[in-house]
């Protein structure tokens, strides 16, 4: 009988050779490396969250999302289908990806650089928070859908699952800080706490953020409970 054995991820095997290192150099793990879950920093770039009702007025009746990718999150996914976004000064994005499944109702999330280049003024807002926000309006192959609100610029947040928030001594709607080391590094304050059963530690940044601080995939992060 083989026998079948499971390759641990990247982020697990990082964890133990920081640990083998610290222990040889008989130096103990810092708070950070004791963590229950390896942390997971991603970059958000701009896309949206829509009804059903919106996705059938841009794809047809009866229309359904299909899966492109996984996110990290359990049962979150990049769609295969965008959607043109037409701004307040008739310029517009093409490709802008949906994220589904589907919500209760329609949010388009854009980095700063972004609505300056579409004549947006957009608030930093939780996501679901679109009272008041500027609306557009969106294209897709079987027609228009107009958004009255619902365009903004997502807050910086960290996703905590229950085992996550007891470590780190948060509860939900908390400020945490995300540290960035290396060249370009930098601290990030305001960094919402929310906490979800079964998510997994992540924290979404968007573009503008990760490209001040030259976020790659070998950037070490730290996440650092306000004081």
């Amino acid at each position: 009988m083989t026998e079948v054995r499971q390759i641990p991820d990247m982020l697990t095997i990082e964890n133990m050779v920081r640990e083998l290192v610290y222990s040889k150099l008989g130096k103990p793990l810092s708070k950070t490396s004791q963590a229950p879950n390896p942390l997971v920093v991603n970059v958000s770039a701009r896309h949206c969250h829509l009804t059903q009702e919106a996705v059938e007025a841009l794809f047809g009746p009866g229309y359904q999302l299909h899966i492109h990718k996984n996110l990290y999150q359990p049962g979150q996914f990049a769609a295969k289908e965008t959607v043109t976004l037409i701004g307040p000064r008739s310029r517009v994005i093409s490709n802008l990806r949906i994220l589904g499944p589907c919500r209760n109702h329609n949010q388009v999330e854009l980095a700063y650089t972004d609505a300056i280049s579409l004549g947006f003024d957009i608030p930093a807002r939780l996501s679901g928070n679109i009272k008041g926000t500027p609306g557009c309006m969106l294209m897709g192959p079987a027609g228009f859908f107009e958004m009255n609100e619902g365009v903004i610029r997502a807050l910086r947040h960290a996703h905590l699952g229950e085992e996550d928030a007891a470590f780190y001594g948060v509860k939900d709607g908390d400020m945490m800080e995300l540290k960035i080391h290396g060249d370009c590094g930098l601290t990030l304050d305001n960094m919402l706490v929310r906490i979800t059963k079964g998510f997994k530690l992540e924290v979404h940044i968007d573009t503008d953020e990760a490209n001040a601080c030259h976020l790659n995939c070998k950037s070490f992060c730290e996440l650092i409970k306000k004081k």
